[in-house]
């Protein structure tokens, strides 16, 4: 009977539009108050404990990664280096979106990120040379999805911490659907402009293609040292954040893109961003302590056991499931109500952490193009200045291509678990 009231009362919270990190806190407090055998101590205690982590400290780094990466040219080194290289083929702005987005992923770590940065490089270019404008922002949203998926996916860092898995597993976990999506995004590209013989760019002189390609080389160098420090075991992912935020400085002041009223103001953002991340952290840290004390995962269990013995089956349901809450949640908040209870579930019915990891997460990253919430949705609609159902209809083709790379992933384990097992994550 409590745990229904606590989650009615999340519920009807957020259907009352209250700030996720408020609807989580304050059934939470309510049920410590109530309960005399708990106390307020405990749940401050509780609610510390969800921040006071050094894996946690990795998320407003990365974010401020990702900030500095969108004010220090960086997007325009690679939008250039990516068009020299395959522009000339038909329809090679759409290869060049998604390429772009790729690289841009091992900096930003977030669809968001990716989203605004994309949206205002690669959305006018492409609209300016004849392509249309819903195809050029339903690309860039679905490309922006490559992000959350890939060293330094935040959503990664959150899902770990919640769930108790290593950092660097998860970072691993996502880099072969990552290849997967990218894969079946220039295939999708290919298809939806393959009438089009218009669309080709003037093939560069090969000294000026080479000048392109070395320029982006310090870009991607941020890549090379987040992932390469990890798979080599000289740092952390939270000292890799560190590092790389050191390193995308010194690039952006090389680069004369950052002076002091702009590293303010990004300083300002990351500041702003984090804090409403770790809130939700801290506030999700609480309501999963009341619902472990309720034995919520082990109801979901018996529940689910109830309706069906089949993995195959309650991957299915979790995948619905996911579909309705990524359309109403933010990633961070439905990953921090949902996998406690979820995840455990998940082991009993035999599936492997990782593989199950991936699937959340992908899921719910489907989530931010699908309306009411569609985070990136808005955000392509407010840097491109574009209406939201023109972004809506242009995303529509590629959740196709998001969906069956998803049903890939849920009934092909091996595809998430064989590069952090070869790597010894696993």
């Amino acid at each position: 009977m409590t745990l229904a009231l606590m989650v009615g009362a999340l519920i009807a919270l957020l259907l009352l539009r209250v700030p996720v990190a408020i609807a989580l806190l304050v059934p939470s407090l309510v049920y410590v108050v109530v309960d005399p055998t708990a106390s307020l101590g405990i749940a401050a205690q509780q609610t510390v404990s969800g921040v006071n982590s050094f894996p946690i400290l990795a998320v407003p780094m990365f974010i401020l990664l990702g900030n500095l990466a969108n004010v220090s040219g960086i997007t325009d080194k690679l939008f250039d280096a990516a068009t020299a290289v395959v522009g000339r083929v038909r329809g090679g702005l759409g290869y060049v979106n998604v390429g772009t987005s790729f690289g841009f992923s091992w900096m930003s770590g977030a669809a968001i990120a990716d989203a605004a940065a994309m949206g205002r490089v690669q959305v006018p270019a492409m609209v300016k040379r004849g392509y249309p404008l819903t195809f050029s922002v339903g690309i860039t949203g679905a490309s922006s999805l490559i992000a959350p998926l890939i060293p330094p996916s935040i959503p990664a860092i959150i899902y770990a911490v919640t769930a108790g898995l290593s950092v660097g597993a998860l970072f691993m976990t996502g880099i072969v659907p990552a290849l997967l999506l990218v894969l079946t995004l220039c295939a999708t590209s290919w298809w939806l402009m393959r009438k089009r013989s218009d669309l080709r760019e003037e093939s560069l002189p090969a000294a000026q293609r080479f000048r392109a390609v070395l320029g982006s080389l310090p870009a991607l160098g941020a890549a090379v040292i987040i992932l390469g420090g990890i798979l080599s075991g000289i740092f952390t992912p939270t000292e890799a954040s560190a590092i790389g935020v050191v390193y995308l400085l010194v690039l952006a002041l090389a680069y004369r893109a950052l002076d002091l009223r702009r590293l303010y103001r990004t300083l300002l953002q990351t500041v702003e961003t984090s804090g409403s991340v770790l809130f939700i952290v801290a506030s999700a840290a609480l309501f999963g302590w009341v619902l472990a004390r309720e034995r919520a995962p082990q109801l979901a269990a018996e529940m689910i056991f109830s309706f069906t013995v089949y993995p195959v089956v309650f991957l299915i349901l979790v995948n619905l499931l996911l579909f309705v809450v990524g359309a109403i949640l933010e990633p961070t908040a439905a990953i921090l109500i949902l996998v406690p209870v979820l995840a455990p579930v998940a082991e009993v019915f035999g599936i492997d952490p990782l593989h199950f990891a991936a699937i959340v997460i992908f899921n719910l990253m489907v989530g931010l193009l699908t309306p009411p919430v569609g985070l990136v949705v808005f955000v392509l609609a407010s840097v491109t200045r574009t209406p939201v159902p023109t972004v809506i209809r242009g995303l529509l083709p590629f959740y196709v291509a998001l969906v069956a790379v998803l049903m890939v992933i849920t009934f092909f384990p091996l595809l998430t678990t064989w590069l952090p097992t070869a790597l010894g994550f696993a």
